[in-house]
Formats: structure tokens, C-alpha cells, sequence
């Protein structure tokens, strides 16, 4: 049993190594891509993702102390400035940026609300800013996909997950802990920084 504990851990250990240092964002692909780094492809030990976020967190306090808090302070910023210029679709931070674990590879993730998707294309358009399309999954009972936009702001990703006016009620569950995914408004955001 305290093997199984500590491979967990090494696998947590390595996995957050792997998100950080090589921008890995899917939990499981991290995962699995340390187990194999381990010699242990096929264990069923692997840890939840809370696990992995937290030695995200130990991870980016030992080897990124200096740096990471003003990457974080840097993206906090371009979510801010982000979250002004779409201020009619009442955004929201989520992720990373939000929780504190962002690093050199984070993007800033954005929740926008409005009656229609196309309306937040129009506006790209309008502003002549350049994005991709996309869909934005969320393991919900079953399965759900949302619009997401897709584009740069200087060297950072922006990402912009477009709900319905009335989905500001609830909140998506969090990859990290399948809790209820934490929001902030533009005022919370400003007290961030």
C-alpha cells in the first residue's frame, strides 16, 4: 500500500514537471506520459488531478519562485485588459490564471455570455482581430460542447468559451476537483491585481 502511495506521488511529481515545463494541458495525457517516463505504463495508480495540481503548485514554489509570480501577475494583467474590451458579454475568468498555477504555456481562459454565439464573432470581426474557431468540451452528464474563439494577444493565448445569457447561473465542473468551476468577474479580477 505505501508503494501504491508513493508511486501515485511520483507520478503527480512528474506530471506536473511535464505540464509545466513542456506545456502539457491534459491532465491525463501528463499523467500517462509520466508513468511511462517512470517504467510504469500500465500501473492503475495513477493520481487525481487534484494531486497533479497541487505539485503544480509545490513544483512552481520550488524552481519558479522568482519568475512565476510575475507570469502570473502578467496574464492576470491581459485577462483584465481581455475582459474590458468584451465587457458587453459579462466575462469571467476561469483556470489556471484565476486559481494561481499559471505558467509560461497557461492561456488565459475567458467565459462570455450572450443570446447567440455569433454575436461574440461578430465583434471579433468588428475589432478586426484575427481567431479561430473551436469547441470547448465539459464532462457533464452527458458531455457538452460549447463555441470557443480562439486567438493571440501578443504572445498570449486567449480562449473564449461562449454560454448562453441564462448559463451564469451555474458553472461548468472544474477538470481539477469536478467541483463547480470558479469564476471571477472584472471587479474580482481587479482585486487580484
Amino acid at each position: 500500500m505505501c508503494q501504491d502511495l508513493h508511486l501515485r506521488q511520483r507520478i503527480a511529481q512528474t506530471s506536473a514537471r511535464l505540464m509545466v515545463q513542456e506545456g502539457i494541458k491534459d491532465y491525463h495525457f501528463a499523467k500517462c506520459k509520466a508513468a511511462v517516463r517512470l517504467g510504469v505504463p500500465h500501473t492503475k495508480h495513477l493520481p487525481s488531478n487534484r494531486e497533479v495540481e497541487d505539485e503544480i503548485s509545490l513544483y512552481q514554489r520550488l524552481f519558479y519562485a522568482e519568475t512565476q509570480p510575475r507570469q502570473l501577475q502578467q496574464l492576470r494583467q491581459v485577462a483584465l485588459e481581455a475582459m474590458r474590451l468584451f465587457s458587453r458579454f459579462n466575462p469571467h475568468l476561469v483556470g489556471a490564471v484565476l486559481e494561481g498555477t499559471a505558467h509560461q504555456y497557461s492561456d488565459v481562459t475567458l467565459h462570455l455570455f450572450t443570446h447567440h454565439s455569433e454575436e461574440v464573432a461578430f465583434f471579433l470581426l468588428e475589432k478586426c482581430i484575427p481567431y479561430r474557431l473551436n469547441e470547448y468540451h465539459f464532462r457533464l452528464p452527458p458531455q457538452v460542447s460549447y463555441p470557443s474563439y480562439h486567438f493571440m494577444a501578443g504572445e498570449v493565448a486567449i480562449i473564449l468559451v461562449i454560454f448562453g445569457i441564462d448559463d451564469i447561473r451555474w458553472s461548468p465542473p472544474s477538470l481539477v476537483n469536478g467541483k463547480p468551476m470558479r469564476r471571477a468577474d472584472l471587479r474580482a479580477v481587479e482585486k487580484l491585481l
